[in-house]
């Protein structure tokens, strides 16, 4: 071999390595020790375009769709296959304009209202507190109710949370009673108001702290072990002070969780379209999304200065992508289709909260159903599962997993000179003794080699699944509501203590090690 030959040869040797050393994930040994909360992987439905009426609930006289007590059964069946483990209702801006006691009782005599926030829809309140609540029950959830703090009383509230949390008698519980419901719901996850800063009641940060504060008193609760988990109000995406005047204003026996809303969203006023989009604009999205690591680092930092133990958490109680409604439909109502790219806003955002599982402890897609980035759409008895909602059932392996703590070196997703990490990945040691990792790929085009320095745990057997598609504009229709479903991944390899393999383009691996 000449000289020549020899140096093109080391070149494509150095260039090959250099590919594998882009990407490596290291597992960091000796520091299992945080838990993966199961309600990082919570949910989010709200009284807005069909979300609720014609997408989880159709109604008791309903003759064509399956249903148990007016909510359907593929939803239901589809819910429980995700082990949802809470559901947020009934918003969202919708919560601060709801008053509960319009949605009990015999339903012919329930009030309407307009839903003045989304589409000006006349609202008739046949879904309320026993529907939702017992809907909970069937798929095995825990609710999360969002209270009315901008527009209700003190009050209201508190009689809600005697309405179903009280076992004893009392004017409310004897109401529950009166409306067929014997025993109370033990509901642990409360809302102080939803953002407070916005459609909550356009609150300064000290002026909710001080609301908080007077509404969190009279929530009073004796049947949950450890007392109602109450979540403030909190920040939109990077506003640090309303964290720090929470921190510092609120005491600790008022307040369990601090929220945090951040949407992937091009820009406000042109949010661009849910398939049709650029390639500009999939980098624009996916930049907004990996804002997500920094909020929550910089919120955590905060909270630390107030909280060293961790005893408050952070709860991101909205996330996903935001686009264009769908054209012709109400602009109001939210719908949006459901690509390949909110695939990998899924993936990046859950391993986002996985790897900061230690403060990160409860979070809510937003939303469960014809909104958003939403897991399933409906239309008439037709209904299919998303690219999310593929992403969130490949990813419950994690829920109350032990996070294994890694360090990442990523390539880069550069576009037109800009850059963000091509590669995320979390990694968690599940109650049966398996570890699953979760990676994903953003880059449009480039193929990712990865390496897996997996330490000093040992792995006889690897398998995994793999979710991508032909074009990252796929999406399912009702037409073809099978387009884009996950596929078994046989490509990685195990040697001694390292993993190889190699992730599409706009790609989700979920890998299984035993």
């Amino acid at each position: 071999m000449n000289r020549r030959s020899i140096i093109a040869t080391l070149t494509v040797l150095v260039s090959f390595c250099n590919v594998w050393a882009q990407n490596v994930v290291t597992f960091t040994p000796g520091k299992d020790t945080v838990t993966i909360n199961k309600h990082i992987y919570g949910h989010f439905a709200e009284h807005l375009g069909r979300c609720i009426y014609d997408g989880i609930y159709v109604g008791e006289e309903n003759t064509t769709i399956p249903h148990t007590n007016g909510v359907r059964n593929d939803v239901i069946d589809a819910l429980k296959n995700l082990n949802i483990p809470n559901l947020r209702w009934p918003g969202g801006c919708f919560a601060d304009t709801y008053h509960w006691k319009d949605g009990i009782g015999p339903k012919g005599k329930r009030p309407s209202i307009v839903n003045t926030w989304w589409g000006g829809v006349t609202e008739n309140n046949s879904f309320g507190t026993h529907d939702f609540l017992n809907m909970c029950e069937l798929l095995g959830t825990e609710p999360y109710l969002a209270g009315n703090v901008g527009s209700g009383e003190v009050q209201e509230l508190s009689d809600w949370v005697q309405y179903v949390n009280f076992g004893g008698k009392s004017p409310m519980s004897d109401l529950r009673r009166e409306n067929g419901r014997e025993k109370p719901w033990n509901v642990k996850f409360w809302g102080v108001g939803n953002e407070a800063w916005g459609c909550g009641g356009n609150m300064t940060p000290d002026y909710y702290a001080d609301v908080y504060r007077k509404y969190a008193t009279f929530m009073s609760d004796w049947t949950n072990t450890g007392g109602l988990f109450r979540i403030a109000s909190g920040a939109n995406g990077a506003d640090y002070n309303w964290t720090e005047t929470l921190m510092k204003k609120i005491p600790k026996n008022l307040v369990k969780g601090i929220a945090l809303h951040h949407y992937a969203v091009i820009e406000w006023k042109k949010k661009g379209p849910s398939t049709m989009y650029t390639d500009e604009q999939y980098f624009k999205t996916m930049k907004s999304a990996w804002l997500m690591n920094e909020l929550v680092e910089k919120h955590s930092a905060i909270m630390d200065k107030y909280d060293p133990a961790k005893e408050i958490a952070l709860v991101v109680d909205e996330w996903g992508g935001w686009y264009e409604v769908e054209p012709g439909t109400n602009p109001g109502f939210l719908y949006q289709q459901n690509t390949m790219r909110d695939a990998m806003i899924a993936g990046m955002t859950l391993n986002i909260f996985n790897n900061h599982a230690e403060r990160v402890r409860m979070a809510n897609l937003a939303q469960t159903v014809n909104v958003l980035q939403a897991v399933i759409l409906t239309e008439g008895n037709k209904m299919l599962l998303t690219p999310t909602y593929h992403v969130m059932e490949m990813y419950k392996v994690h829920q109350d997993a032990t996070l294994i703590p890694i360090q990442l070196n990523s390539a880069d997703f550069v576009f037109n000179g800009e850059k963000i990490p091509a590669v995320t990945a979390s990694a968690s040691i599940a109650k049966d003794g398996k570890t699953h990792i979760s990676l994903v790929n953003i880059d449009p085009t480039k193929e990712q080699a990865i390496t897996v320095d997996v330490a000093d745990k040992k792995y006889k057997s690897i398998n995994g699944r793999l979710l991508t598609s032909k074009k990252l504009r796929d999406f399912n229709s009702f037409d073809n509501p099978a387009n884009i479903k996950p596929a078994v991944f046989n490509e990685a390899q195990i040697k001694n203590n390292q993993i190889a393999l190699k992730l599409p383009p706009f790609s989700v691996v979920v890998l299984e090690l035993n």
